[in-house]
């Protein structure tokens, strides 16, 4: 007799979905946390060891409050591989269409929003589709009567970094990583995993980047055991090579860069060697889930024992900041690296904030009553919406090389003193920051609900039109932030890794 097919209920796949969602918004992966806990324990570097510090602080806080470990909730990627003799109880939906239903879910969820950040029409309007779809589905059909998923929230700032090269066959690939991941900058948030695709065609080693990023940390246990396979040999020539180079947590200089490197490998023509590298950032999330008929998927969720105890303290060479008070020749005094604790108001501006204001100025309209940003800090940030009693949803920084075109036109025009944000400036941008005697302050990415709790106040002055990335007034107590660019154009994120790359070659 045939054995019983299972029937794969649309249903479970849909709620499954909108669950893990949910549950990877909070939820760090245990092989993560262990991993950046081991690093926390490695680094020397005191500005990379406060910034792993944050992390972890924020990813046990995230769990406990299940909110989401960053403001960035990312698109999601989803890899279905569907049994070829699996039966769906009905037909009226696609597998594209069943997933975008349980992002929908997942992203509107009342007790937990998650950040909208899909835009339709990218090369035109970019209207905000509001509920996170469509989702990206990558759908294989396999052996047996199952569905195995797995499922990632990816956020912009890590995705933006993403490289790839079609090299000669007998290039060496090692070479090409080492070569340009200091390229990629600090916007992917390290230290994270390399996702590394290699043959096929060019979007066959993207998809296979991608999906190696699903895997567990396990480099450790490749180093103890030893390398088998060449892709073994060259995941650990690539791990030492990334490693050597100083980037650094938050790309500050120091021991860790990347915690993993992951490769996918497939055939590929005898003239080609396709290459992609997609990193994972700090707010690494992911999971994987199994659908054989008996009912949507039981994510158990993690113990909080599996987090290390591990505390931020204050420094005595810390210094507070009153932001309605300071003065130009204060904010002078402050050097590249020192640890600033911000109090008081600011304003905030992305992208799209930007641009608006860039017209505006440009038009001679001017900016919107109530938006002054003379002697004030902009913080760039597109928060999650609060629940309950919140004042604002996980709000840590976006990526500040997106702003660096406009911070010209910011410093000539509108007296701001100074910007805050994730990661490096550009060399043009640095220069502009010297120019006008402004600065940069870098809040540690991947920490956006321990950020958030130091917002005591928020109210949208400008643009609510833009959801999330509306100009907000925060007022703040004690947010930490570096001095990453001082008013004499000194630069840490050249400064730092600089430094630790000499070290670690010594």
């Amino acid at each position: 007799m045939s054995k019983e097919v299972p029937v794969i209920k649309q249903a479970d796949l849909i709620e499954s979905v909108a669950d893990a969602l949910q549950y990877i918004s909070y939820y760090h992966p245990k092989d993560f946390v262990d991993a950046m806990a081991e690093a926390y324990e490695r680094e020397q570097s005191a500005a990379a060891k406060d910034a792993i510090a944050q992390i972890l602080i924020n990813s046990r806080m995230s769990a406990e409050g299940k909110r989401p470990l960053c403001q960035d909730t990312g698109i999601v990627t989803c890899f279905v591989k569907i049994g070829m003799g699996v039966q769906w109880d009905k037909t009226d939906l696609t597998v594209q269409e069943m997933v975008d239903e349980g992002v929908r879910r997942a992203y509107t969820n009342p007790d937990n929003p998650l950040r909208a950040s899909i835009v339709a029409d990218p090369a035109g309007g970019r209207k905000n589709t509001k509920d996170n779809t469509p989702s990206v589905v990558h759908v294989e059909m396999v052996p047996g009567n199952h569905v195995d998923v797995a499922i990632a929230a990816k956020g912009g700032g890590s995705e933006n970094k993403s490289k790839m090269a079609m090299l000669n066959p007998s290039d060496d690939i090692a070479a090409w990583v080492e070569k340009t991941l200091p390229t990629m900058g600090a916007g992917w948030c390290p230290p994270g995993m390399l996702g590394i695709g290699i043959g096929g065609t060019a979007e066959k080693a993207a998809v296979m980047a991608k999906e190696s990023l699903m895997d567990p940390v396990d480099i450790h246990e490749l180093q103890v055991r030893g390398a088998e396979t060449a892709d073994e040999k060259l995941r650990l020539d690539i791990f030492e090579r990334s490693n050597k180079l100083g980037i650094g947590a938050q790309g500050l200089g120091g021991v860790t860069t990347v915690l993993d490197i992951k490769i996918k490998s497939a055939p590929t023509h005898a003239a080609s060697k396709p290459v992609v590298m997609i990193p994972n950032c700090a707010a690494t999330r992911h999971v994987h889930f199994h659908l054989d008929g008996s009912g949507p998927a039981d994510l158990s969720p993690p113990s909080l024992e599996d987090w290390p105890e591990i505390t931020w303290e204050v420094g005595e060479s810390v210094r507070r900041v009153d932001l309605n008070t300071v003065t130009q020749a204060e904010m002078e005094q402050w050097k590249s690296g020192d640890t600033l604790l911000l109090n008081g108001k600011m304003l905030t501006g992305r992208d799209a904030a930007h641009k608006r204001i860039q017209s505006l100025i440009e038009s001679g309209e001017g900016l919107p009553e109530g938006v002054d940003f003379k002697g004030k800090f902009i913080y760039y940030v597109g928060p999650v919406d609060p629940v309950g009693d919140e004042v604002v949803g996980p709000a840590g920084p976006t990526t500040a090389t997106r702003m660096d075109k406009f911070t010209d036109l910011m410093l000539e025009t509108t007296g701001l003193m100074g910007m805050i944000g994730k990661a490096e400036r550009g060399p043009a941008t640095v220069e502009s920051i010297k120019k006008h005697k402004s600065c940069y302050l870098m809040a540690v990415g991947g920490a956006a609900y321990l950020v958030s709790k130091a917002i005591k106040k928020s109210r949208v002055v400008a643009f609510a039109d833009l959801g999330m990335e509306a100009i907000y007034e925060f007022d703040v107590k004690d947010m930490p932030v570096t001095v990453a660019v001082d008013s004499d154009g000194v630069n840490a994120h050249e400064t730092g890794p600089a430094i630790w790359k000499v070290k670690l070659e010594g």
